[in-house]
């Protein structure tokens, strides 16, 4: 058994070394931790805050880039008025931003423009 551990190596008994090697691992979490962890369970929580204040009448876009107004909401679903008579149902949790009151007003191309384009 000498091949694998060299008897003057298994003699010696430095405890030191231990101590550096536990470190590395124990610096290697806590860096995970706050460059990691930490900043996305921020923006996580962040995230359910503004899904619990949606309110009717707010103006949000989802994640799939839509454009809307709350019309109705409820537990886990939400209806958005996309234009006028045009009506989607969203999950709740597919909203990425809630916008300014009066971001869908004054928008528009008016429709002699988009005809020319």
């Amino acid at each position: 058994m000498d091949f694998f551990i060299s008897p003057a190596m298994a003699q010696s008994g430095d405890g030191g070394g231990s101590m550096i090697g536990l470190l590395f691992p124990i610096l290697l979490i806590v860096i995970f931790y706050f460059l990691l962890i930490r900043p996305q369970t921020k923006r996580a929580k962040e995230h359910r805050n503004m899904v619990a204040s949606l309110d009717k009448g707010d103006e949000i876009i989802t994640q799939g880039g839509l454009l809307g107004r709350i019309k109705d909401v409820g537990d886990t679903f939400l209806t958005l008025e996309l234009a006028d008579g045009v009506q989607v149902r969203v999950h709740k949790e597919f909203t990425a931003k809630v916008m300014p009151k009066g971001t869908m007003k004054g928008k528009d191309v008016p429709a002699e423009e988009a005809k020319k384009a």
